[in-house]
């Protein structure tokens, strides 16, 4: 069973759902109605910071599941506990500055290599040596 990996990917999609409620309050307190997705800067932030959330969604899950299949659920979960971390340091620092965000950008970004490479490896690896 993967529980640590189950786990690490409802806390993911905690974190996005989280961000999701960050830009309907942007919306309220920059008074961005929809359909808009700009018009004011500080809005713009904290849409753009969901919005590369989700956009990295598709390369973070499936590499935390594939790792945790081939290699282990717990380093899997590890990494993907990294990987929540730096979103929300990402989240966080994109709202308040542009500046802000390259620290969680960068730890997240780490993470998602991490399990893409060391999936990509071990299933290689495993072809090769059936």
């Amino acid at each position: 069973m993967y529980h640590f990996t189950a786990l690490v990917t409802c806390l993911a999609i905690l974190v996005y759902f989280y961000s999701s409620i960050l830009v309907s309050r942007a919306r309220g307190k920059f008074g961005v109605k929809l359909p808009a997705i700009s018009g004011n800067p500080d809005f713009e932030r904290v849409f753009r910071a969901q919005m590369n959330t989700l956009e990295w969604l598709p390369i973070f899950l499936p590499s935390l599941w594939l790792f945790a299949i081939y290699v282990s659920d717990t380093i899997a979960a590890v990494l993907g506990l990294v990987w929540v971390i730096g979103r929300i340091l990402y989240i966080l620092g994109y709202a308040q500055a542009v500046a802000k965000r390259g620290r969680g950008f960068a730890i997240q970004a780490f993470a998602a290599i991490a399990l893409w490479v060391g999936a990509s490896g071990m299933i290689i690896w495993r072809i090769v040596h059936a």
